[in-house]
């Protein structure tokens, strides 16, 4: 039998970097082209019976063929949304980074484990963190780096991310405007000393973005829940009108909508609550009071400029600089500033949070009062089957007198006494009856049965 020369490694490395979503290697692209070659010179010999038919092996090549080009996107494609980063300065300018993870370590000096935090991919719950030089900000859809002169905001083309870049240039761009133009004021006033004093009094750069991050993830929760409110009421008013299955499954799904984002929500305000109830890690997202201790002669010497090997050992390089920039400046524990920022969104997003909660209990009062009325008619229903009971008992007692003088047997005395049938059939309706209304006044008296 006469087979084909098929190079078996070249398609063995072409099965792994399937399951690695690794380009092809060229040898296998090389081997597939010659063998689609050596196909269309075999086209036209004739075939033995031993040969391997020509159209199913090109088949085969054709397969070959479009996995590795199909593998060869994915990568791309995989490569593309891994690189998708934006990058703010203090002035608003943004710039599109084309850089991997390990590139944004470095730069952000992070560790890898706070950087997949950020990963899209993976599941992880809202959380702000405070490291030695950046806060690492993960909040549903915003998933950002914040710096004390810089911002890396990830995957900034997506649609719930758009406005929040838009934002960002604005915000930033404004800030810078009016910090240059007061700066100015008071250097051509009263010179370089209130100079120092604006800029001292100004929000550090790291709090301005936070506030940007914040403000839209409590805005977008916020008409999320707009949202399923001016869809639900109108929903629940209709089933407590119709109780039909189309409006069961309309109000079932509301429900699950309210009930994955009041999830969102909560961890959110948890998060802020976290960060409120704790002035360490609060006083670990003063970037720019930390790097001005970093630098001072007292501190300077004492903080190596280095990537930490752990988020714990970075944390405690931050607070022992934090406690050196405190001998100098004496506000390590000041954390005011941030504390009514965190506090102002905290109440925002408990106002979202308490317009779920109020929206959960219409929906349970709703499902009170339909409960209601479906056991409303249940006991209807019971009603209506102890009168058909009761009837159906009368009438069998009827049907029991019928049936005994209407037996077939001869017997002497219903000879001449033609008469006897009206009385018969009287009385055996008024006994009937009697009993029927019996029956349902003892009920009536007994409570079974309403007036």
């Amino acid at each position: 039998m006469r087979l084909l020369s098929i190079d078996w490694r070249s398609l063995i490395l072409y099965r792994k970097s399937l399951y690695l979503l690794l380009p092809p290697p060229p040898a296998l692209l090389f081997s597939c082209h010659n063998w689609q070659e050596e196909l269309y010179s075999q086209k036209d010999r004739p075939a033995t019976g031993g040969d391997v038919s020509a159209p199913a092996a090109e088949k085969m090549a054709r397969d070959a063929l479009a996995a590795a080009a199909d593998a060869q996107a994915a990568l791309k494609k995989k490569t593309a949304a891994a690189r998708s980063w934006i990058l703010f300065d203090s002035s608003g300018e943004g710039t599109i980074l084309d850089a991997d993870k390990y590139a944004i370590m470095h730069r952000v000096q992070i560790h890898a484990r706070d950087l997949r935090i950020l990963d899209p991919l993976l599941s992880y719950p809202s959380t702000i963190l405070g490291r030695e030089r950046a806060i690492v900000l993960n909040l549903e859809h915003i998933k950002a780096i914040i710096t004390a002169d810089e911002v890396l905001l990830r995957d900034p083309t997506e649609e719930n991310v758009i406005p929040i870049v838009e934002e960002l240039r604005r915000r930033l761009r404004s800030d810078n405007v009016i910090n240059q133009a007061h700066g100015e004021g008071r250097e051509n006033i009263n010179g370089q000393h209130d100079l120092d004093g604006v800029e001292e009094d100004e929000s550090p750069f790291e709090f301005r973005a936070l506030e940007v991050a914040l403000e839209a993830i409590c805005s977008y929760l916020d008409a999320r829940t707009t949202e399923l409110e001016t869809a639900a009421y109108p929903a629940l008013d209709e089933l407590t009108s119709k109780i039909s299955s189309r409006n069961l499954d309309r109000v079932r799904k509301l429900k699950s909508a309210m009930t994955r984002l009041t999830a969102r929500v909560q961890k959110v305000r948890d998060e802020l609550e976290q960060l409120l109830d704790d002035d360490d890690d609060m006083a670990d997202l003063y970037l720019t009071r930390k790097l001005a201790g970093a630098s001072s002669p007292v501190s300077g010497s004492g903080v190596p400029n280095w990537l930490p090997g752990s988020p714990t050992i970075g944390s405690k390089i931050s607070r022992a600089s934090r406690a050196s920039a405190a001998t100098i400046h004496g506000n390590e524990n000041d954390v005011e500033e941030l504390e009514m920022l965190l506090e102002a969104y905290f109440m925002q997003i408990d106002g979202t949070l308490n317009k779920l909660a109020t929206l959960r209990e219409y929906i349970d009062d709703t499902e009170d009062y339909i409960n209601i009325q479906l056991d409303n008619h249940r006991n209807q229903l019971i009603q209506l089957e102890l009168f058909l009971s009761s009837g159906t008992v009368c009438l069998s007692l009827y049907a029991l007198v019928a049936g005994i003088f209407g037996m077939n047997i001869p017997y002497s005395w219903n000879d001449n006494h033609g008469y006897v049938f009206k009385w018969v059939v009287g009385i055996s309706g008024l006994v009937s009856g009697f009993l029927f209304v019996f029956i349902i006044a003892y009920a009536r008296h007994k409570g079974l049965v309403g007036s």
